[in-house]
């Protein structure tokens, strides 16, 4: 006997419950980007560290992913979201309040840890509410939506409450809303527990490595490959990764099993996430530079300039990735977003200081978001399929932390290529337009490589579609 609800009606209310968390999880690492002018005035925050607040949020989220998916299993995947969503919100309160740049970074790199504890529950919960077979992939399609829409509708959010409320309020939304979440997760199953332990030296060291990886890279862009403060922190994620490998292998418990990568198929979809992580928020934060600072416009527009986005993602994932899904295998669908995803960012090179929006800015907004969607789609059933019961808040987890770190790494790998590519000699708004498009070309490379990556997924997919039935035992 299974532990799937057999009543309908309440599968819907818990999709919903989980969806909605997925959405607000993946909507904070956007929602800050259209106001970061404002934020940086408003707290004498030095534009050169303004994308520290974008990525001290997706550096904990996905640096700590893992741990949180592996708690949910251990400790209850229920508890668990529920105490994720506390923390989120204490840290949403905290950063609304925040008096210098200094609290708000912590306050972010707190719903960061607030968030890889919600995200991987989420998915693991939800695989505990639908069995196996068509109604999952449906769900996992809701979910995996919701990975691509809550960017969008971060930015579209994040216009309005800067524009009419001020620039807190992007930071005291997320306090109701966390709230009817978590209210709504009496209608979400306990969800199962398994035995074991949690890999905290893993996560630590992890987190570290990622975290001074990416300074070191920020620090490249501005001082210089040669800096010694560069070489440090890049050594001293070396190190850090080397001791993280090191640690995997001698953990009882480690937080990155093994056999999980194990499957090619797996491996090749997370490697796919991380690629579509780096380029999506780095065009984010490029568009919004673009259209404050060269284009002028207010916020609010700013957010509502994005809807193209958003249109293209739910056209990509609500109707063009699901049909795909069913006539053909995750390796196609896969090279077909990301090839449609690099497209656009060739289209957005074309953009240039006078030039109407209609031509570049909205057509190719809705092209990517098109390619977005259906890769999300796909990332996110391609993740979690075949794996057994008690690895399915590490595999779930490790969806969002590929994405999530990729964004991290990706934003500063590109914010440096933009800044070494703008032209001298031209009037300012022609080079910084000339160092964006070059950001965006670099993402439309990352996209490149997610193509060729999909040569690691097999040809077909297995018939044995996600997770076994969990044991009601181990409730």
């Amino acid at each position: 006997m299974n532990s799937y609800p057999e009543d309908r009606e309440r599968s819907g209310p818990a999709l919903l419950v989980i969806a909605a968390a997925q959405l607000l999880m993946v909507m904070d690492g956007t929602i800050v980007t259209v106001g970061l002018p404002v934020i940086g005035d408003g707290l004498a925050i030095a534009e050169a560290d303004l994308d520290w607040v974008l990525t001290a949020y997706a550096l904990a989220f996905g640096g700590l992913l893992l741990a949180g998916g592996r708690a949910g299993d251990l400790f209850g995947r229920r508890r668990m979201f529920r105490i994720g969503l506390l923390v989120f919100l204490a840290a949403s309160l905290l950063g609304g309040l925040a008096g210098n740049g200094d609290v708000l970074i912590a306050a972010r790199v707190l719903q960061g840890v607030g968030a890889a504890i919600v995200a991987p529950a989420a998915l693991s919960l939800l695989a505990d509410t639908f069995p196996a077979g068509p109604r999952r992939n449906r769900a996992l399609g809701v979910y995996g939506a919701m990975g691509g829409l809550g960017s969008v509708v971060g930015l579209l959010l994040g216009g309005a409450l800067t524009e009419y409320l001020g620039w807190r309020w992007i930071m005291f939304i997320n306090i109701p809303i966390a709230l009817l979440v978590l209210a709504g997760t009496a209608a979400v199953a306990p969800g199962t527990r398994e035995r074991g332990g949690i890999d905290l030296p893993g996560a630590a060291t992890a987190t570290l490595a990622l975290g001074s990886l990416v300074y070191a890279i920020n620090r490249a862009g501005s001082h210089g490959a040669g800096d010694g403060l560069t070489v440090a922190f890049a050594a001293t994620a070396f190190a850090l990764l080397v001791a993280f490998v090191l640690i995997q292998r001698g953990a009882r418990s480690p937080m990155l099993p093994r056999r999980v990568l194990a499957d090619r198929g797996r491996l090749g979809v997370n490697v796919v996430m991380l690629l579509m992580g780096a380029g999506q928020l780095a065009t984010f934060y490029f568009l919004t530079l673009y259209m404050q600072t060269i284009k002028q416009y207010s916020p609010m527009i700013t957010g509502l300039a994005y809807l193209p986005f958003a249109v293209g993602i739910g056209i990509g994932s609500g109707l063009i990735g699901p049909k795909l899904q069913a006539r053909t295998s995750t390796r196609n669908l896969l090279a077909i977003g990301m090839a449609v995803a690099a497209a656009a960012m060739g289209w957005f090179s074309l953009l240039t200081p006078d030039q109407n929006a209609l031509l570049v800015l909205l057509p190719a907004q809705l092209l990517g978001g098109i390619g977005l969607g259906i890769g999300f789609v796909a990332a996110t059933i391609g993740g979690v399929r075949g794996v057994a019961p008690q690895d399915s808040g590490i595999a779930s987890g490790l969806v969002n932390t590929s994405q999530q770190i990729g964004g991290a790494v990706g934003l500063a790998v590109l914010a440096g290529l933009a800044v070494a590519n703008q032209p001298s000699g031209v009037p300012v708004p022609e080079a910084l337009t000339g160092g964006y498009t070059a950001g965006m070309l670099g993402a439309g490379a990352f996209y490149l490589a997610a193509v060729l990556a999909t040569v690691l997924l097999p040809q077909r997919d297995p018939e044995a579609v996600t997770f076994a039935a969990p044991d009601p035992s181990k409730r």
